[in-house]
């Protein structure tokens, strides 16, 4: 009888890393695990705490984040993945800056909690306060005194950029060319989804810090960058991607056609000038676009008509809507199922696998309807983009305001093209992957305008990675990740009762007619107390592992019998495969020996739940349950001096 090979890898230390998959998928290293963990036990501020450590916008994330955690998350695989987000958000409405008011705030309390934190984080990565440990003393009492650093955009690249440096004990000043800080978190996420004053309250701490906030400054226009780049030592560009990209149609150009972005923007700062899309916005708008921007604009644009009782009469009177259009059917729409859901809920109406042929216009010059044809594929075989569309199968859709959501880009007019900073093929910034650097010695790069568009947190993580080289280029002292890795036995490890059969606790919505009537009304109203801890005690806690002594296990088998996800096998060794490493293991075990008399207990990780009915139920005691804690911190290359 022959069997199937099954491939199998030897754990190292990085492989106990990868196991604990939400730390691993956050591009600061946020231990999720850690902070749910903590909520299931009702210590609240501790894991508000583990999630402030490297995430200096972890109130905000709590809110909009993409949430690459919960994508990853291991319990995902067996039915729904934990409430990740949701479960930042409800610690931190409670011990974040939010929670405060402007007398009782005080950043450098905050920031000396968090770092004070140390019983709590088991596995603590690079980006976490405790890295910077050596410099916030001083720093988060009085305002840096060190080089002046300039930042040109307040997004959440800036932002990031912005407190590391602070707490490294330079001088950050950030440019915006908004009234307000916060780039496109305060102009671009709609206010029902990002309240304000939570933004102000984040930025107030890192305001706090000592850096300093230029508003109503436009790079090129207010100021040029050369004059910049002069009275600073650094200088980093972080200026995201703020306009809207088009396609070009007939009839495209003219009243009646807006950008997503411009439009959120106005909504966002108000702007009922002639110029500004508000003062533009017909009763019948199509939204052209399928994800999540494209939804933001919908979703706005259904409330904007709402709180304005003039349209609200006109849309009575003509019967408005809107239409939100893509190429993509539903099944490939990039924008987020619970983006669908509510805004189906609250009145979109999706017209997949359409593209847009043509805006047409009546004697005046006014949009009249938007020409579509019906898309049959996105994508060719090899996944690159390729829309195919069947000319013949045309639909019309009336429209008094056509507004494009099919990406962003960004705005470097200010950058000279004669200069000493390149740009590349794209458009964007010719910078150095590992440290941002741009061809020019003094400038670097973050966000959006480094790598293209990608999530929150990404921003995040590359604004600290940016503070990381300029420190690096000002101060001559590289920086260098060292890791120390630790695995405790845990004998008293139990898990709540019914922890594997407890579904999803949906985060609680207000009602979509109470949400359609207002910009600022949140559609999440956000966990109770008792739906935390219930959500949280969902979570595996991944960072336990079973540890299986091969000299005390007598293979017996007995642990795969009571295994109830069956991810424990015992099998022939002759069916093992793997890499250099195996085959040397079982040459030095089993040396001369034929395998198919050999025997090993192998385990599908995918499908453990952590539940300790192995160990329970060894008769030798070779299965420990163990605890895997790791702690990265930076040095400096040329001494080895911790920072």
């Amino acid at each position: 009888m022959s069997f199937d090979s099954i491939r199998v890898q030897i754990p190292g230390d990085e492989y106990w890393q990868q196991q604990i998959k939400c730390q691993d998928a956050c591009p600061v290293g946020t231990d999720a695990r850690g902070y749910v963990r903590a909520i299931a036990r009702d210590d609240f501020e501790s894991a508000y705490l583990i999630a402030r450590g490297p995430n200096p916008l972890a109130s905000i994330c709590g809110r909009v984040c993409g949430a690459p955690c919960e994508a990853a998350c291991r319990r995902g695989s067996i039915d729904q993945p934990i409430a990740i987000r949701a479960l930042k958000r409800f610690v931190a409405e409670r011990f974040g800056p939010e929670s405060f008011t402007a007398d009782t705030l005080k950043p450098s309390e905050l920031l000396k909690r968090v770092t004070g934190l140390a019983s709590g984080r088991e596995c603590s990565g690079r980006e976490e306060l405790q890295a910077l440990g050596a410099v916030l003393d001083g720093a988060t009492e009085s305002p840096p005194n060190g080089a002046k650093v300039a930042i040109v955009g307040s997004g959440p690249a800036g932002l990031a950029a912005a407190h590391d440096l602070a707490l490294l004990g330079y001088r950050p000043t950030v440019f915006e060319m908004e009234p307000i800080p916060a780039g496109m978190l305060a102009v671009g996420i709609p206010e029902y989804r990002l309240p304000r004053d939570l933004i102000r309250a984040e930025v107030d701490v890192i305001r706090a810090l000592g850096v300093t906030f230029v508003c109503n400054t436009q790079v090129g226009k207010d100021i040029s960058l050369e004059e910049i780049r002069g009275e600073h030592q650094a200088t980093i560009i972080a200026v995201g991607a703020k306009r809207s990209r088009s396609i070009p149609l007939p009839g495209g150009d003219g009243p009646g056609v807006l950008g997503g972005v411009e439009f959120l923007r106005d909504v966002a700062l108000n702007n009922r000038s002639p110029a500004s899309t508000l003062s533009r916005l017909g009763a019948r708008v199509v939204v052209i676009g399928g994800g999540n921007v494209a939804y933001d604009v919908s979703r706005t644009v259904i409330r904007q008509t709402g709180y304005d009782v003039s349209r609200s009469v006109l849309r009575q009177a003509t019967g408005g809507e809107v239409h939100l259009c893509c190429l993509e059917s539903i099944e490939e729409m990039p924008a987020d199922d619970v983006e669908i859901l509510e805004g189906h809920e609250e009145g979109v109406r999706l017209s997949a696998s359409l593209g847009p042929v043509e805006i047409l216009r009546d004697a005046g010059g006014a949009v009249e309807s938007v020409r579509f044809k019906r898309c049959l594929r996105v994508f060719d075989e090899a996944g690159r983009f390729a829309p195919a569309f069947d000319e013949q199968d045309l639909t019309t859709i009336a429209a008094d305001t056509v507004i494009w959501a099919i990406g962003q880009a960004p705005d470097l007019s200010f950058i000279d093209p004669a200069g000493d900073i390149k740009l590349t093929e794209r458009g964007l910034l010719e910078c150095e992957s590992e440290t941002w650097r741009t061809s020019a010695a003094d400038v670097f790069v973050a966000g959006d305008i480094a790598y293209g568009t990608r999530l929150l947190i990404d921003a995040v993580a590359s604004g600290k990675q940016c503070a990381r080289s300029i420190h690096a280029h000002l101060s001559g002292q590289p920086l260098q990740a060292e890791c120390r890795l630790v695995q405790i036995d845990r004998p008293d490890y139990r898990r709540e009762p019914d922890y594997e059969k407890l579904p999803r606790t949906e985060v609680p919505t207000a009602s979509a007619e109470t949400r359609r009537g207002s910009q600022s009304e949140q559609v999440e109203q956000g966990y109770a107390r008792p739906q935390a801890v219930t959500e949280a005690c969902r979570c595996l806690d991944c960072g336990i592992n079973t540890i299986f002594d091969s000299e005390k296990c007598i293979l017996c088998g007995g642990c795969a019998d009571v295994c109830p996800e069956f991810c424990l096998h015992l099998v022939s060794c002759e069916r093992l495969e793997g890499d250099a490493g195996l085959s040397d293991l079982l040459r030095g075990r089993y040396g001369g020996v034929d395998l198919a008399e050999m025997s090993a207990i192998v385990k599908d990780e995918t499908k453990c739940i952590r539940c300790a009915l192995c160990a329970q139920r060894c008769p030798v005691g070779a299965i420990t349950m163990e605890r895997f804690g790791f702690s990265e911190r930076w040095v400096r290359s040329t001494s080895g001096s911790s920072v």
